[in-house]
């Protein structure tokens, strides 16, 4: 039963509009659609429909149609600066008795949600049928590290009955925009080190006039060729870990951060890392791109992949079962990411009891081996926890065989759906040379929090297999110069000269000794001489051509 009237909040966060206040969310009007169930700009919209009739304002708005599960209508707003004031508004029209609707909003960083302001952006009340236009309006300052806004509204079904419909017009994420210049200086000590089949990689924040507001962290192999291409200005680097979709990887990190973790690569690869400082995001992201970024070389670890499942598509090779309760793990897709779920609550929480079990795993011939994955949750209950066993059957009751708990060994999720990487879990301890391990849920009839998993991985070590290419300076001169360049090796090497867009300009292998190289044809500019010895060292120095 609906008993509290969204414009209640109104009196208290009443609409605070700026002069020259510049409105961030793409299609606010929703008069733009790519078909009668997808207004453009609008990257989640379930059971959403054109409309044409209940309008507030211009010739469309969006009717939202209640279902037996919560519908969503989303689109991540960027632009957002941490510590300016916005206005967050829309209109929403609800007169439907099978439909209720709020706001389930979240400041951004990244793609990592901030739990500030939950009382205003997810309240715990719902609309009133009224037949007329209502307004959802609240001033708010973003915190530290906001950098965007998921604007999300959702349709519920009311008192179990669905199939009716509220509408939205008119959405708004305001406020004055302040452009600041580039940051003034690149990170320092710049580092990494192979962590299991990943890369753990370290800096110290910039420091300067201007500092940056965030962080790209981009990498790619050496093998490739060179694919480090660096950011353009007013063109934001999305967060990728597939290497195959544009020939690199690159991640987005806050300033005051100082490390991230690349988790899954390439076994025995080395690969190339570069480091973008950035101010503002948006059309209005500006990347330090001059001199030269922070540059390493590091090899990973040559190891072996036991079991992988990233849940693209179903469970995959986990194995549900459900002890207790009639919910259950599944696969679950939330903003075009895939990942299993598991949830007690359905109206109310309920008590349930839920494992999802691997594969065996057989560690024959390993040296050492680990377990690694992602969570995040969210809601009050139960935490999730991590066992294994070397007698289970891999068929029956899990619960009855002997299960070690460790889930202590592992870096969980700190809520607000923030996702987290476990680290390295020693696994070879509890089983030689077959084991299991399972991921058990638990809520209860007062709480039920909501679990989700990705990217489970189980890898063993057969040798050493951890090779870093440290990066050296390499004296190049005349500096600048005109027609051509001077340098001298230690060893025999393999020299190539890349612009500062990572392009191989030229390449060739040169002997132990004084060796020069005719730059004439080169046009003006800045350049790098990289130098890869036959022993893995790399060296590297920058020159510019007049």
């Amino acid at each position: 039963m609906k008993k509290i009237i969204f414009t209640l909040f109104i009196a208290f966060f009443g609409l605070v509009i700026k002069p020259n206040a510049q409105n961030l969310v793409v299609n606010p009007g929703l008069e733009e659609w790519t078909s009668d169930t997808q207004p453009t700009g609008w990257t989640l919209y379930q059971g959403v429909a054109k409309e044409s009739t209940t309008i507030h304002g211009g010739s469309f708005s969006a009717k939202h149609i209640s279902a037996s599960s919560t519908q969503k209508l989303q689109q991540e707003v960027t632009g957002i600066q941490a510590g300016s004031d916005y206005t967050i508004s829309y209109y929403y029209y609800d007169n439907d008795p099978a439909a209720r609707t709020r706001i389930w909003s979240y400041w951004l960083s990244g793609t990592t949600t901030i739990s500030a302001d939950s009382a205003v952006l997810r309240p715990s009340v719902y609309s009133t049928d009224i037949a007329e236009w209502q307004q959802f309006s609240a001033a708010l300052t973003a915190p530290a590290g906001a950098d965007g806004f998921r604007f999300e509204v959702r349709a519920y079904k009311q008192d179990g009955v669905f199939g009716g419909g509220v509408f939205y017009d008119d959405f708004t994420v305001s406020g004055e925009v302040t452009v600041k210049p580039e940051p003034t200086n690149y990170p320092t000590a710049f580092t990494a080190a192979a962590e299991g089949m990943g890369v753990k990689l370290n800096w110290t924040d910039a420091t300067g006039p201007q500092l940056p507001d965030s962080y790209v962290v981009m990498g790619t192999l050496v093998t490739s060729p060179l694919k480090s291409i660096p950011p353009v200005d007013g063109v934001p680097e999305a967060n990728n870990l597939d290497i195959t979709v544009n020939g690199y990887i690159a991640w987005n990190v806050a300033y005051g951060v100082e490390t991230y973790t690349f988790g899954s690569l390439l076994a025995g690869q080395e690969y190339m890392f570069t480091i973008y400082p950035y101010t503002n995001s948006g059309a209005t992201i500006d990347y330090k791109t001059d001199e030269t970024a922070p540059i390493l070389f590091i090899t990973t670890t040559n190891v072996t992949t036991l079991v992988y499942e990233p849940f693209d598509a179903d469970l995959g090779v986990m194995t549900a079962h459900s002890i207790t309760g009639t919910q259950a793990w599944a696969h679950y897709n939330f903003n075009s990411e895939d990942f299993a779920r598991c949830s007690g609550y359905e109206g109310v929480s309920n008590e349930n009891e839920d494992w999802l079990v691997s594969p065996q795993v057989n560690f024959t011939n390993m040296q050492s081996a680990f377990l690694s994955f992602r969570t995040a949750f969210n809601y009050t209950g139960d935490p999730l926890k991590l066992l294994v066993s070397s007698d289970y059957d891999g068929e029956s009751d899990p619960t009855g065989f002997t299960w070690n708990d460790i889930t202590a060994e592992a870096i969980w999720s700190t809520g607000a759906w923030a996702w987290a990487q476990s680290g390295a879990v020693s696994l070879l301890e509890y089983g030689n040379p077959t084991l299991y391990i399972a991921f058990v849920y638990t809520s209860t009839t007062e709480a039920s929090s909501t679990w989700e998993l990705d990217d489970l991985l189980i890898y063993g070590i057969q040798g050493v297999g951890v090779h870093e290419t440290t990066v050296k300076n390499i004296t190049v001169y005349p500096n600048p110069a005109s027609t051509e360049i001077r340098f001298n090796l230690t060893t025999d090497s393999q020299v190539t000269i890349t612009d500062l867009m990572g392009r191989i300009i030229t390449g060739n292998d040169f002997l132990t000794g004084n060796n020069n190289i005719n730059i004439s044809n080169l046009a003006d500019g800045t350049y790098l001489l990289v130098v890869k010895s036959n022993d893995g060292q790399t060296s590297m120095s920058r020159f510019t051509k007049q």
